[in-house]
């Protein structure tokens, strides 16, 4: 990937590496160059290569000279690189006709089911679009159907903005490798045509749901241990969130139709998990509401700046100043740009917590009703008020039992001896 790109409204060379891009008079400059391409002129930025020579490697390969600029992690480091735009720019045939069928069943479940659902909402200061916008009691869900590729910070950016403005983002795509996954709510189901899509054929969600597992590691479990090598148990207590098909026992695996109903209705929540052994990455799905609650039981209570709608903030960038290098790197063996994190459409349990005994704060202990306790005094005070003999605790005379005895004329034996025993009296 180059670090420098020609930049045609201003015709200079904007150099990447550098912290004020090689042009200091310039402070805006960056805004302006990471600007999304939908949001700017789509020719504003041209391959180095192509301003010099005419032409560049990318050309004749389904690219254009026009460039944008993506962020790159690598080891923790993000810069800036430039990458070509594609010659399309708008979905084929094929997607398109997949993604108006999804919007269409998800608007008609929707309403089958009471809902309000509307199609191409926008905002009112119309800075987002949503594909399908459901409401329910428990708010409003925008669903946005990606069968095209997006990129990262689309899909970062779409998400955040539909968070401020009240709504929760829900993108459903067929592409376990789409770059949405993990990124925001989401869900993956089947990539079928869009006949099918439109029909009213049952469609199972794939990924992006799960349900919590708690269980204590020993020798009576079916699941080997998850810490341990593959040990079947190390005595200790787990707890993670699974896949339905790998839940023991196995729990039903989510309909799209019945997620358009629960998720407005708020009977599937939203979670946002970060990897408690990799702060950068961030396991996101739709769980059982009462599920997310057990969750907070165990774990805490949710981090009031982490709500599961809230987007990670973007890395930090680094310049690292490396001389301007003017040739087009396209079809050159890179690291893939803009999307460093690990795909977990079909991944391992999410967010593993074990702890070797189980917290107090989770026990259920029935509330106890409180006995009555009286000294001497306070037992000849009530017997004055009720105009009887005062009682004290004593054994019974059969079995021993600690009893309620009354007075010298009470009975000296439990209900169980007095039978056996006969009347018991006092010195009797």
């Amino acid at each position: 990937m180059a670090n420098g790109v020609w930049h045609t409204g201003y015709e200079i060379t904007v150099h990447l590496s550098q912290p004020d891009l090689g042009h200091p008079e310039l402070p805006h400059l960056l805004a302006d160059v990471t600007a999304p391409v939908e949001e700017r002129d789509r020719q504003l930025l041209e391959c180095l290569e192509h301003h010099q020579d005419g032409v560049c490697q990318a050309e004749g390969e389904g690219r254009t000279p026009w460039m944008a600029i993506r962020r790159r992690t690598v080891n923790g480091i993000t810069t800036l690189i430039a990458a070509h735009l594609p010659l399309r720019t708008t979905a084929t045939a094929e997607e398109s006709d997949k993604h108006k069928a999804m919007k269409e069943r998800i608007a008609r479940t929707a309403r089958e089911h009471g809902l309000e659902a509307e199609l191409e909402v926008r905002t009112g200061d119309g800075r987002i679009r949503t594909d399908v916008l459901v409401a329910g009691p428990a708010g409003k869900v925008g669903w946005e159907a990606q069968y095209s590729p997006i990129a990262a910070e689309t899909v970062r950016r779409r998400s955040q903005r539909a968070v401020e403005h009240g709504i929760t983002p829900l993108w459903v795509t067929g592409d376990g490798s789409s770059s949405l996954i993990d990124r925001t709510p989401w869900v993956l189901v089947d990539d079928q045509p869009w006949h099918v899509i439109a029909s009213r054929k049952s469609i199972l969600v794939r990924a992006g749901t799960r349900y919590l597992q708690e269980w204590k590691c020993d020798e009576h479990q079916q699941r080997p241990c998850p810490g341990a090598g593959g040990s079947r148990s190390c005595g200790r207590f787990h707890v993670h969130w699974d896949l339905p098909a790998l839940c023991i026992p196995p729990k039903p695996t989510p309909q799209l139709d019945q997620l358009i109903l629960t998720t407005a209705t708020g009977t599937w929540v939203p979670m946002r998990i970060p990897d408690p052994r990799d702060a950068r990455l961030t396991a996101r799905m739709w769980v059982p509401a009462q599920d997310r609650a057990r969750w907070r039981d165990i774990i805490g209570p949710a981090d009031p700046n982490a709500e599961e709608g809230s987007q990670e903030s973007d890395d930090t960038l680094t310049f690292t100043g490396a001389d301007l290098d003017t040739r087009c790197r396209y079809g050159e063996k890179t690291h893939v740009f803009d999307d460093t994190k690990r795909h977990r459409a079909t991944s391992a349990p999410a967010a593993l917590h074990t702890w070797d005994e189980v917290p107090e704060r989770l026990f259920r202990v029935p509330r106890q009703q409180q006995s009555l306790r009286l000294d001497d005094r306070q037992r000849h005070q009530a017997a004055r008020s009720l105009q009887c003999l005062p009682w004290h605790i004593g054994p019974c005379a059969g079995c021993g039992t600690a009893i309620n005895r009354y007075g010298p004329r009470s009975y000296h034996a439990c209900s169980t001896c007095r039978d056996r025993l006969g009347t018991v009296r006092a010195g009797g």
